[in-house]
């Protein structure tokens, strides 16, 4: 079995992911940043791992202050930088998810664990 444990920033939301323009989604600035640094940190975190076959992952969010906050909502930025990351080939994979908001912290984060669903 194999795991990864990721420290990443706090992702945006759905909501500032996206922009839209010209009847087309396209992905934002910010939603570019953010997934630019996931691949830092994956690069910088778990050199040449890549997970295959059925996965399960659990996120822990510590926001960056206390507004109220869907945790829902920061779940795309995550895994779609996760993929583009190079690693794993596609959302499918992902058999069990589980995601906790944690107490803020300075900044915010995000951890993440994946490993190979049994």
């Amino acid at each position: 079995m194999s795991i990864v444990i990721l420290n990443l920033p706090y992702p945006p939301t759905v909501n500032t992911y996206y922009r839209h323009t010209g009847g087309r989604t396209l992905l934002s600035r910010r939603g570019r940043a953010y997934r630019e640094a996931v691949g830092g940190c994956v690069l910088l975190q778990a050199p040449r791992q890549r997970l295959n076959g059925d996965l399960s992952i659990m996120i822990r969010l510590q926001p960056p202050d206390r507004r109220r906050r869907d945790i829902d909502n920061t779940l795309k930025a995550v895994l779609d930088s996760l993929q583009h990351a190079g690693l794993y080939d596609d959302d499918s994979q992902i058999v069990a998810l589980r995601v906790y908001r944690d107490p803020p912290v300075q900044c915010g984060a995000a951890q993440v664990i994946l490993a190979n669903y049994p």
